[in-house]
């Protein structure tokens, strides 16, 4: 009996493909893994971003997120795929946990973004998560701001029951 998981797996695409041609590897991919009994559940175009560190002469890459269900005999096959695939850079899948699943949900809910079964593309999640970061960095603001002011109300009151003593 084989057990069927959860997976996500990021691919990092050769970014020097056109569009057309980065969104047929994706279609590729994809339906290999529904071909050999998995099913997608969503997929996330991060879009083109600059590598940590050059891989194969390349110095960009188009990062694809996809999350799916699967046997747990189809993950090595799928990853010797992309091995053997020439515009796949590198990848990485693992085991999705139910526990982050349901956090990211959360998350995305709280961002009024829908729950599970959708297609962000990266412009869209950039844009969140700037927004995202901008509102924690005005709280951390906003935050130090008060304690600075509690700070300053402590120390103008200390003199003043030093005098009267």
């Amino acid at each position: 009996m084989s057990l069927r998981r959860v997976y996500e797996s990021t691919i990092i695409i050769n970014a020097a493909l056109e569009d057309p041609d980065i969104d047929a590897v994706i279609t590729k991919v994809t339906n290999y893994i529904e071909n050999h009994g998995g099913e997608i559940m969503e997929i996330n175009k991060w879009g083109r971003r600059r590598l940590a560190y050059p891989i194969n002469k390349k110095y960009n890459g188009y990062y694809v997120h996809i999350i799916f269900n699967s046997l747990t005999s189809v993950v090595p096959i799928l990853e010797r795929f992309l091995v053997l695939e020439d515009t796949v850079l590198r990848h990485l899948t693992v085991i999705l946990p139910s526990r982050l699943r349901e956090l990211r949900q959360q998350r995305a809910l709280a961002e009024g973004k829908q729950g599970s079964g959708t297609t962000i593309s990266g412009s869209e999640e950039a844009k969140a998560a700037k927004e995202a970061a901008r509102n924690a960095k005005e709280a951390r603001y906003r935050e130090n701001q008060e304690k600075d002011q509690a700070n300053e109300e402590k120390t103008e009151e200390a003199p003043a029951v030093e005098a009267e003593a």
